[in-house]
């Protein structure tokens, strides 16, 4: 997969799909399903910055969209200029540089300096290149029709509501799709082990969008496998720690993981966070969420079966 910044050349003819691409939701991958179809290499562009913070990291979306099969990430960095560039010139400026036979975005798509650029606009700039316009993806609950979008996935995420947001990324492939924290693991304060959970340490980048603070139970793929894991997100107060982190203990695993990266999917909420009065009460609790955790992990073949390969 090759990533690339607006404004650079990309020689190689490609289907586009055209999109803020924070992640893949159910609706994205409905676009790109369509641009497959074409036997070209798939191209799609990617917005960084702008108000809020993201779902996905850059480093994040890169796995993502190399899990999807995608070839080209057209990455675009959401400046004042940006923001303030006409659609025509938006579109003149991409297919200058990107030599795109099949233009694909979503009925609802909008670009340019006050998002007036439309999927009709396209078709009439553009004659000679096939727009192709998907329908809505709604996906049926209780009490009618959801859209997939972005901003719904944000806002089940703040709410904590994680199966509500993994119900909107995933597809067979979990360890490929779903919501996840990825970093390097970090040197801690090594306080765990001494009570018989050692843990490893992340610290969230600053535009990363996490679910509210509490203890969650999940998984974690590493480059020695799949495990397990209970994560705190957040203080760590029965140690009088005050700065937000991200610590996971993974059941199963042995060794060392300094210095590597790994992804964190937390998947359901256990508790919130709380100071215990010593170590040794919060090893009876961290026993009760372990037992918690193999009852339900799909690894341990409780919950419901996940795919995949990590690392």
């Amino acid at each position: 997969m090759l990533t690339f910044a607006f404004g650079e050349k990309i020689a190689e003819p490609c289907a586009l799909v055209l999109g803020g691409f924070d992640g893949l939701h159910l609706g994205h991958r409905a676009l790109l399903a369509v641009a497959k179809k074409y036997g070209l290499p798939v191209a799609v562009t990617t917005i960084f910055g702008g108000k809020g913070k993201a779902l996905f990291t850059r480093a994040e979306r890169e796995f993502l969209f190399a899990r999807a099969g995608v070839d080209f990430v057209c990455e675009i960095a959401f400046t004042e200029q940006f923001e303030n560039t006409s659609a025509e010139d938006f579109l003149a400026t991409l297919l200058e540089n990107i030599h795109a036979r099949i233009l694909i975005c979503g009925e609802d798509f909008r670009f340019g300096r006050g998002v007036l650029g439309t999927a009709e606009l396209l078709k009439r700039h553009v004659p000679n290149v096939l727009v192709q316009k998907t329908v809505k993806y709604f996906a049926e609950e209780s009490g009618g029709m959801r859209k997939f979008s972005t901003t719904a996935c944000k806002a089940a995420l703040k709410a904590g509501d994680l199966p509500r947001l993994n119900a909107s990324l995933e597809t067979r492939d979990f360890f490929g799709s779903t919501y996840f924290l990825q970093g390097e693991v970090e040197h801690g304060r090594k306080v765990g082990r001494t009570y018989g959970f050692p843990t490893l340490n992340l610290t969230p980048p600053p535009e990363k969008l996490l679910p509210p603070d509490g203890v969650y139970g999940g998984l974690c793929a590493t480059p020695q496998g799949n495990f397990p894991t209970i994560l705190n997100i957040g203080a760590r107060p029965t140690f009088g720690v005050g700065e937000r982190k991200i610590e996971a203990y993974l059941d199963g695993f042995s060794g060392d993981l300094y210095g590597q990266t790994v992804r964190i999917y937390p998947i359901e909420f256990y508790r919130p966070i709380e100071k215990f009065q010593s170590a040794e009460a919060l090893k009876t609790q961290l026993q009760k969420d372990i037992s918690r955790l193999q009852k339900a992990s799909p690894i341990y073949g409780g919950g419901s079966a996940v795919g995949g390969g990590g690392g």
